[in-house]
Formats: C-alpha cells, structure tokens, sequence
C-alpha cells in the first residue's frame, strides 16, 4: 500500500504545472517568455486595439454601400465603397474601349494562370517554353487585336493591372537570361568580357530607373533618324530589362561565389566543357541560393512599374490617380490606395509565400 502511494505522489510531482500547459503555456513560452518580449506583446496589443476597431467602424460599420452616389458618400462618415464600384474597370483596364474590357481581362487571366503553372515544378520543361510564349502571343492578340475579328486597340490605350504584368512579367522572362550572361561574364577569365560586364552592371546600378525610363521616353527619339519612331511601350520595357539585368546579375554572383571550389574541381574531373558544367553543375545550385535576392528583385520589379506614369504610361498605380481626378469622386484617395495596395499585396505574398516554398522543395535552406 505504502508503495502505491509512493507512485501516485511520484506522478503527480512529475506531471507538468498547468500554466506551461494550452493557450497560457504557449503565451509564456512565446510571448512573455522575456521582459523585453512581455512588453512588445503589450504594445502590440495596445496598437492592434487602438487601431483595428476604428478601421472596423471606418471599412465596415459607417461606410457607404457600393450603389451609393457620390454626395451621400461625402455624407457618411466611413468609407466610399461606392468609388470602388464605379471606378474599377477604369482602374483595372485603363482607357481601354469600354465594351471591349473583356479582352484585358481574359489577357490577364492567361497570364495569371500561366505564372501559376510555371510556379509547378512538374511544369519546368522544354515544351514549356513553347507553352509560354503562346500564352504572350495569345495576350498580344487579345490586346491589340487586328485579327479574327477583334477591334485593333492601340497600346496607348492599354492602363491598369495588363500593362503592369506585361512590364513585370516580359521584363523578368527577357532580363533573367541575360543576367545570367552577365554573372557569367563578370566572373570570366577574358578581361576584355569581364571589364564590359562590370561597365555594365555598375553603369545601370548606379543610375535610378527613373533616369533610364527619361532617357528611353526623351532622349533616345532625339537620336533616330527621322521618320524612325520606337513604340512607347518597347522603350519601357527595354528600360525595365537593362536595368533589371544588372540587380539580377549581381544576385547570381553572388550565388556563384558562394559555391564551393570542388564543384568547380568535379566538373573538371569529369572531363565536361565549361557550359556543360555551368548548365548541370554550377548554374543549378548558384540559382537556388540566390532564390531570396531574386525574388526581392521580382517583387520591387513588379512595383516599379509604377514609375511608368512619367513618360504617359497608365500602369495599375497611374489609372487609379487619374480616377481621383473626376471631379464627382474626387477625394476618396483612401478607398483607392487601398483597393490597389490589396491586388499589389496579394501578387507580391504570393511571390514571397512561393520562395520559401521552392527554397524548402530545393533543400537550399541555411536552418541549423
């Protein structure tokens, strides 16, 4: 009996206290578990309930419908939902022909789902090139039109998320393999090939997008002969690559220069030339590492097409500041920013969320 006892008072000394237990132990081990920590948790706390009813109140509670008119908008005390309504194929398709809209939307559709099918590495094939480059092809139709019966549309014309996407997404696929030469390049043994590619990448690096996208707009017509005119759009989207080309490039270096030296030994005792053994060896392994620098650059691509507004492109940020500027909606500049900054979000976590992934599926993680 006694030895009973003994067992039972043993357990019970060795069973957990039940505050380390649940919701309270996971508190005290991940949000108290320091001074420091128990006080960022409570300012924390304090922000997200000094700021989220309000917003609640502002977005939800008083906010004017989706059919409202524009003076009872300005009669509420929220948010204007009404502007979103009314505005978004303006923001979302720009100046494109109204009845039309379908064409942009379908475009961008193709886009969207072929972004999504390259993300599938079962998807990383030869014919997938071919793939990709109908998919462009079927996006060009669909814009400008001109052939089975589509009303042709100038690319003057084109605004909102398609001209975003064309910019990112051209600009990327066009500049991803002429970085990779430029790496290349920078690291070779021929002087006269590596001093051009250094010129290069510290040339562009050093001069804003900005710059290149003024010079692409002003400069460069000044220097075509006459009656010669390059399209706006083609200008943008050479800007975009050459300056992309040199982020991207600098971030493979980076890559190359973190492999081991006896990757570099193995090739060459397997007896393979050096573009065998860039392509199955070196390249493979360089690129993974350099997934979270490239991906950075994706993602500030992608906004940085906003900078187009300065040579008379409309992307997705230009066509929403030119809503705001009719004269019955002018003023809610918040219910834009924000339905933007939503469709800009979701684009730039999804490239995020989608690098950790492909770092993870690569085994390219530096966890201890």
């Amino acid at each position: 009996m006694a030895g009973h006892v003994d067992t039972a008072s043993s357990t019970a000394v060795e069973r957990p206290p039940a505050l380390s237990l649940g919701p309270i132990g996971w508190a005290r081990a991940n949000l108290f578990n320091t001074w420091y920590n128990a006080i960022l948790t409570v300012l924390i706390g304090w922000a997200i309930i000094s700021v989220v009813p309000p917003l609640f109140r502002w977005a939800i509670v008083n906010a004017a419908g989706f059919d409202a008119t524009s003076p009872q908008c300005r009669q509420a005390a929220g948010a204007c939902w009404a502007f979103v309504n009314e505005k978004m194929r303006f923001i979302l398709f720009g100046t494109f022909p109204y009845a039309e809209q379908w064409r942009p939307l379908l475009a961008t559709a193709i886009i969207v789902a072929t972004l999504a099918a390259a993300a599938n590495r079962r998807f990383w094939k030869p014919w997938f090139v071919a793939v990709s480059l109908g998919a462009l092809a079927l996006f060009g139709v669909l814009m400008w039109g001109g052939v089975l019966g589509l009303t042709y549309v100038e690319n003057s014309l084109w605004g909102g998320l398609p001209l975003t996407l064309i910019l990112s997404v051209i600009g990327l696929s066009v500049a991803f393999p002429f970085s990779i030469l430029l790496a290349l390049g920078r690291r070779s043994n021929m002087p006269a090939i590596k001093a051009i590619c250094v010129a290069y990448i510290e040339l562009i690096r050093g001069v804003p997008l900005v710059s290149l996208l003024f010079m692409a707009s002003v400069m460069l017509p000044l220097f075509l002969p006459t009656g010669v005119n390059i399209d706006k759009l083609l200008r943008a989207l050479v800007a975009f690559i050459l300056f992309e080309a040199a982020y991207m490039a600098e971030a493979i270096r980076g890559g190359l220069q973190a492999m081991p030296k006896g990757q570099y030994e193995a090739a060459d005792a397997l007896g393979l030339t050096y573009w065998q053994a860039m392509r199955k060896i070196i390249l493979p392994q360089a690129l993974a590492i350099s997934i979270p620098p490239l991906v950075n650059t994706f993602i500030s691509t992608f906004k940085d097409t906003s900078l187009v507004i300065i040579i008379g492109l409309y992307d997705l940020l230009g066509t929403a500041k030119a809503a705001l500027s009719d004269p019955a909606w002018r003023g809610f500049y918040r219910e834009a920013y924000l339905f933007i900054g939503v469709i800009y979000w979701c684009f730039c976590y999804s490239m995020s969320r989608y690098s950790r992934w492909l770092e993870q599926d690569l085994n390219r993680g530096h966890k201890r």
